[in-house]
């Protein structure tokens, strides 16, 4: 479930009954002013947002509510930024601090599992054989541990480079190049695969 993003307590707890896909103005009654560029800036990079955020966990749900943390923290420092066109890269930060906030205080009861359920209602894939390809690679990429995850997204999907990835996640760059390998390893090995090799 998502929350309507402003800084108050009592505003934050009341559920918003919005889909991925209409990210539109959140601020309500908030005690700062409605910044009419921070509801113009979700409009236009919400959907793209929104993907970075689905990159990072393997649940729908939750890529919601990690971006909706991350557009709060925006908000609450929306009038503190200073260059507006590095927007995408403050969000993104914000994202990945807080999903690396979210694996260090993972309960002890949650294991991690070779096959990751399908959600219900998903389309059946396109026929088109590079679309095949495309779902069964990111079906790989989801299996991946959440760390080895979060920095092959980063270095292939975002771009970034091993130092940037670094920077990042707060890790050294040596540990960035073992997980990035490892997790290149696992993919190769991954059956799904096979049959594109």
């Amino acid at each position: 479930m998502t929350t309507t993003v402003c800084p108050s307590a009592s505003t934050a707890a009341k559920p918003a009954a919005k889909s991925a896909a209409q990210y539109s103005p959140y601020v309500t009654h908030a005690p700062y002013p409605p910044y009419t560029s921070f509801s113009s800036y979700v409009r236009a990079r919400g959907p793209v947002l929104l993907r970075t955020a689905r990159s990072l966990t393997a649940n729908p749900s939750d890529a919601e509510d990690l971006l909706q943390t991350a557009l709060t923290k925006t908000y609450v420092a929306w009038d503190r930024i200073e260059d507006h066109r590095a927007l995408d890269g403050y969000v993104r930060r914000a994202l990945l601090n807080t999903r690396t906030s979210q694996w260090r205080k993972r309960k002890v009861d949650e294991f991690a599992c070779e096959e990751l359920p399908e959600p219900a209602g998903v389309p059946e894939p396109d026929p088109a054989d590079r679309q095949v390809l495309h779902d069964a690679m990111w079906r790989a990429v989801m299996r991946l541990p959440d760390r080895q995850r979060a920095m092959v997204v980063l270095r292939y999907y975002e771009d970034l480079s091993e130092a940037q990835t670094a920077e990042v996640l707060g890790v050294s760059v040596g540990t960035v190049k073992s997980a990035v390998s490892r997790a290149l390893g696992r993919l190769r090995e991954d059956p799904e695969l096979s049959p594109a090799r």
